[in-house]
């Protein structure tokens, strides 16, 4: 049974100065307590935090042993991965892949509330009450509506972005020269950024069509990710699956200019804030860091893609087979206004902060986990 006491360090800490806890005494015994002093051996639980804290202690250790050696086995099978080489790009896309399609895939239930509040929004008046009835209406099945093309579109959107990122931020910088990468860095990000989304949103697309229209629609009017896109082609040709790549362009390109160029200047404000440098601080620390920085940075995605996102829920849910793009961005715009295009805002600012710190901790914790550096900050020593 635990004790009710606490110890008698914890006592003398608090209180200050050697007391009368341990005053020296003439009677102590040979163990050094005195006959009427209590046992301290028999209050060996008095102290539950300070146990919680060894376990916790030892139990990171462990995870920690563990996951180095699972990294070492990883880089020895991989083989060494020089920086900018074949090798780093394709490290840098796969971790790209998993960032972006588990984290986008979570997140569906959030997903689709907000999709179709877009396209109707006296559908629901908030999250809760949205999930409640879906959850009544299809079970907990109709609360992920959508999950397939979500995760088969971001994970291939992922793998594009990260990958081409890196790819596109050594190349530019490259042909600017050291002096004028270092001097234009935040024009480097925005310029690598919008490159590597550019090529992103065309790999997302049809995916994107087919989520939109699966959780815009009540009932849903396809069965899964495959037969939505046959379904679309069957009635619409190859190009139905790409009528909303437009407002796509617009809404993830400036996502993720800012997305990318934010992080990379709020992460290297963070480390300048901290004594040392980014080479200094442990693994976990470094993978904090890319959460805190992804979701201050996620909050401005949010903010600035927001009206190319209702846009995007709409013209995939209203545009008629033929209709001009202008012509339907009119329509829409007419029936919603200016006040329409930020409805969901807080919601898909929770959304995107969450998954945009959860996107850059993956991805960087994949890079380290390959024996790569961490994202941000200052670059590494070449050796």
């Amino acid at each position: 049974m635990p004790g009710l006491f606490p110890r008698l360090e914890t006592l003398q800490q608090s209180f200050g100065a050697p007391s009368t806890f341990n005053r020296p005494r003439d009677n102590q015994s040979s163990n050094g307590r005195t006959p009427l002093e209590a046992r301290m051996e028999l209050y060996d639980a008095w102290s539950v935090v300070d146990d919680t804290k060894n376990k916790a202690k030892q139990l990171s250790a462990e995870a920690t042993k563990e996951y180095e050696l699972a990294s070492k086995k990883a880089q020895s099978a991989a083989g060494a991965i020089e920086l900018y080489s074949p090798k780093y790009y394709a490290a840098c896309t796969f971790g790209g892949l998993m960032a972006c399609g588990l984290t986008h895939t979570a997140v569906t239930p959030l997903d689709l509330v907000k999709t179709r509040r877009q396209v109707d929004s006296k559908l629901y008046k908030g999250n809760f009450q949205g999930w409640s009835m879906i959850y009544r209406a299809e079970g907990l099945r109709g609360i992920y509506t959508g999950w397939s093309p979500t995760f088969f579109g971001y994970s291939a959107q992922g793998a594009f972005k990260y990958g081409w990122y890196e790819y596109f931020k050594k190349t530019y910088s490259d042909l600017a020269g050291p002096e004028a990468a270092t001097k234009n860095k935040t024009l480097l990000y925005l310029s690598a950024s919008a490159s590597a989304e550019f090529l992103a949103d065309i790999a997302l697309c049809p995916f994107e069509a087919v989520k939109v229209r699966m959780q815009g629609s009540i009932p849903s009017p396809y069965t899964g990710t495959l037969d939505g896109i046959s379904k679309i082609t069957a009635k619409e040709g190859f190009s139905g699956l790409y009528k909303g790549l437009y407002p796509l362009w617009a809404r993830q390109i400036p996502y993720t200019m800012m997305k990318f160029a934010s992080f990379e200047t709020i992460v290297e404000k963070i480390y300048d804030t901290m004594p040392g440098t980014k080479a200094d601080y442990s693994k976990s620390t470094q993978t904090g860091v890319s959460f805190v920085g992804g979701y201050l940075a996620g909050i401005l995605c949010a903010i600035v893609s927001h009206p190319a996102d209702v846009m995007v829920s709409k013209l995939n849910a209203y545009r008629e087979p033929g209709e001009a793009f202008g012509t339907v961005t009119s329509r829409i715009y007419k029936d919603i206004g200016f006040r329409g295009l930020w409805n969901g805002l807080p919601v898909r600012i929770v959304m995107i902060g969450t998954l945009t710190g959860l996107q850059w901790m993956i991805y960087d914790y994949f890079k380290m986990f390959m024996g790569l550096p961490s994202t941000g900050g200052a670059p590494p020593e070449k050796k």
